[in-house]
């Protein structure tokens, strides 16, 4: 599976921001989906994840309430929709086939999208 993220930019405190993760090589509808970031100098974290149906999904605490993730599997797509940004939420977004919190469960990374919020 190729994954290629996009949407990432630089966009001010308490905006909003789309992310895409476009799945290529292989259906996605089989398989949980999940959103990391990694900031400069810190380890790639959770942000959010959904199960294959897209009934199910999980969420780190930081973004709770803020961040929605959502699939279309007949598009073959993984999105993250980002509201009230903060500055701490700057890093490298990346994309993963695989469903939890821990990243040594997941597959086929994508390249990552930098997401940048100034205060």
């Amino acid at each position: 599976v190729q994954l290629q993220a996009s949407g990432g930019g630089l966009v001010q405190a308490g905006e909003s921001l789309g992310l895409s993760c476009a799945a290529s090589g292989r259906t996605i509808s089989s398989y949980g989906m999940g959103w990391f970031r990694q900031a400069p100098g810190k380890e790639r974290d959770v942000v959010a994840s959904i199960t294959m149906s897209g009934v199910s999904t999980y969420y780190a605490n930081s973004v709770k309430g803020r961040f929605t993730i959502s699939r279309d599997n007949a598009k073959n797509t993984v999105y993250l929709q980002m509201n009230n940004l903060r500055p701490e939420d700057t890093a490298v977004y990346y994309c993963g086939v695989g469903y939890g919190s821990r990243s040594s469960v997941y597959d086929y990374w994508g390249q990552g999208t930098l997401v940048t919020v100034s205060s």
